[in-house]
């Protein structure tokens, strides 16, 4: 599914963020990339969305090497790839179902599919009566379900979430990873970075960790294992 080969990023101003790094993901795994700030977690998610490109190793994604993807088919390749925030990112000018159907329309969908699917979409994440809601009438956590929803329009094989949970409370926290962890055993391979020690430990998914900008723990059914 995802294969890191000997990855390494420079930027120019000569720091090193990642060095060297080997990595493997099968499809369906949870996988929470840990780390203190500045440990490479944010460069990791740049190149696997092909944002930035690695100074040196191979990137493979569904068979694809992405450091060798053209410039005109990065939009198709991401078309397969959903993603979550911290902040949202959700069009502040367009209702929930308009968010969601965008990304659709993005990809080509014909109407008759996003008026089929944003509702399935928007019941799954338990917002089905709150499509007409513009994201400022929303908790925070609804607007992360609204994000998950949009996220998963497209049908992606991989979903990687950015700190999914830090704008959220214990409550509405726990009940994005209950969301996840559903799309995850429905096949989804799901890529998380988060400082979220409690829920990194609570559900004991495979861990890597991030220092420095090199691996220094890979374990299954992991734990945080930092004091921040």
């Amino acid at each position: 599914m995802i294969e890191f080969r000997n990855v390494s990023k420079i930027y120019g101003n000569n720091h090193i963020a990642l060095s060297n790094i080997s990595l493997s993901i099968k499809k369906g795994e949870f996988v929470f990339l840990v780390g203190p700030s500045g440990a490479g977690k944010t460069t990791f998610i740049k190149l696997l969305l092909k944002e930035i490109e690695p100074t040196s190793g191979q990137i493979i994604v569904n068979g694809v090497d992405i450091t060798q993807l053209k410039r005109r088919k990065v939009p198709f390749y991401r078309r397969n790839i959903g993603v979550v925030f911290q902040d949202f990112r959700l069009l502040s000018d367009k209702t929930v179902y308009e968010n969601i159907a965008f990304a659709m329309e993005i990809a080509n969908a014909s109407s008759k599919d996003i008026k089929r699917k944003v509702p399935q979409l928007l019941s799954l994440v338990g917002l089905l009566n709150k499509e007409k809601f513009y994201p400022h009438q929303l908790s925070g956590g609804e607007q992360q379900r609204v994000a998950i929803a949009r996220a998963l329009a497209n049908n992606p094989s991989l979903i990687i979430c950015d700190e999914p949970t830090g704008n959220l409370d214990p409550e509405n926290s726990w009940a994005i990873m209950e969301l996840l962890n559903e799309i995850n055993k429905s096949g989804t391979t799901i890529v998380m970075a988060t400082h979220a020690k409690d829920i990194v430990d609570a559900m004991r998914k495979r861990v890597v960790a991030l220092e420095k900008g090199v691996i220094i723990r890979d374990e299954q059914r992991g734990v945080y294992g930092y004091d921040d």
